[in-house]
C-alpha cells in the first residue's frame, strides 16, 4: 500500500505541471498566449517569494533545529518525489 500511495505523489517525465502545459490549438489565439504569459510569470514570482520566506531568519516557523524548507506549492518541479510542483490534474 505504501509503494501505491508514493506513486501517486512521484512526477514522472510525461506529467506536467501548472504552467508548463500550453495546448498546441492554444498558439493562434492572441488573448489565451497572453493570459498563459502571465500566469507563467506570476508563477515564477511566487516561487520567488516562497524562496524568500524560506531564507528570511525573522520568521518564526523559518528558524530553529531541523526546519525544512517549504517547498509545497513551488510551481516547477523535476521528475520523481520532491515535495514541490503543482501537478495538472490530481489523483485522490
Amino acid at each position: 500500500m505504501r509503494d501505491a500511495s508514493y506513486k501517486l505523489i512521484e512526477f514522472s517525465t510525461s506529467k506536467s505541471l501548472d504552467g508548463d502545459l500550453f495546448e498546441p490549438f492554444w498558439k493562434d489565439e492572441p488573448v489565451i498566449n497572453a493570459a498563459f504569459e502571465v500566469f507563467s510569470e506570476k508563477l515564477k514570482e511566487l516561487e520567488g517569494i516562497i524562496d524568500a520566506r524560506n531564507a528570511d531568519c525573522n520568521l518564526k516557523n523559518r528558524n530553529g533545529a531541523g526546519v525544512m524548507p517549504y517547498e509545497l506549492l513551488k510551481p516547477f518541479s523535476e521528475p520523481g518525489i520532491t515535495g514541490k510542483g503543482v501537478p495538472y490534474s490530481i489523483s485522490i
